[in-house]
């Protein structure tokens, strides 16, 4: 079972909408959220007040204000990562700065994880820890793994204001034990897009592939590109086809969803699911 594509369709119909009509700086995060269910977005409300629970709680938004956008009530918020960002350079295995997705598509991305059959969600270099927020919402065990201190501190944070709780831990994904969690059927979220992510990538998947519970049954999902900005670029499986051949990996699906990095342009961030064989 996957998710029904009227959600992330109509998540980057709302962003398009947005994008008309709202001018912002362009240092400035800014992001939508429904502030009620709408057949045309339809995500319930308790998870919608969820995920404002996040904003609110969250320090790196300091406005928001209500809008009709796409007849849908929404709030928009603005934030400033800038802080953030720089933290998250400075590691050595950082093969991504901070970069946060959209809160509507980060749930939208946990519930295609728990559609597609995978219990627990690991999201290796978790940022702000927005997708392990969603996961533990949709009841699935959840993890964030991030190397920078500040936005360990920020998740732990935002968790304890929230009430919404999840496995933080600060680690270099790049030689964590990933064998210690005990997972049975788990999903990896691998931040980094292709120009920047292959050497985390190669990484994970070699030390998830190599634990014998873990081996037939572990999912990746990568951030893909729709366009590569380099022609010696792999340019199949949206920037990943070389990985996803050389681990033996099976596409089992994609969705295309709204990022920080996107908000501004017509197309968004493909988001690519495999599984182990």
């Amino acid at each position: 079972m996957t998710i029904d594509h009227s959600i992330p369709e109509a998540i980057a119909l709302l962003k398009s909408q947005f994008v008309r009509g709202y001018k912002t700086r362009r240092s400035l995060l800014t992001e939508i959220l429904p502030r009620y269910y709408s057949k045309s977005l339809p995500i319930a409300n308790d998870v919608l007040d969820s995920l404002h629970r996040f904003a609110i709680a969250n320090p790196i938004y300091f406005s928001s204000h209500d809008a009709e956008i796409s007849e849908i009530s929404c709030r928009i918020y603005e934030g400033d990562i800038n802080n953030y960002w720089l933290s998250s350079k400075k590691h050595d295995t950082s093969y991504q700065p901070f970069y946060p997705t959209w809160m509507l598509s980060a749930f939208t991305l946990a519930l295609e994880a728990k559609l597609l059959g995978f219990d627990q969600l690991i999201d290796v270099g978790s940022g702000d820890g927005r997708i392990a927020y969603c996961a533990s919402l949709l009841g699935m065990e959840s993890y964030g793994i991030e190397i920078d201190d500040e936005l360990v501190e920020l998740q732990d944070a935002v968790s304890h204001s929230t009430g919404v709780n999840y496995n933080v831990i600060r680690a270099d994904a790049t030689r964590f034990d990933y064998g210690s969690l005990d997972l049975s059927k788990p999903i990896f979220f691998i931040s980094g897009l292709p120009e920047m992510g292959e050497m985390l990538a190669n990484s994970v998947i070699q030390k998830v592939l190599s634990v014998e519970k873990m081996k037939h049954n572990a999912g990746f999902n990568f951030m893909g590109s729709h366009v590569m900005k380099s022609l010696t670029r792999d340019r199949t499986g949206w920037g990943w086809g070389n990985i996803i051949a050389s681990f033996g990996l099976k596409l089992i699906g994609t969705i295309s969803l709204p990022t920080l990095w996107t908000t501004d342009q017509i197309l968004d961030t493909a988001y690519v699911y495999t599984r182990a064989l």
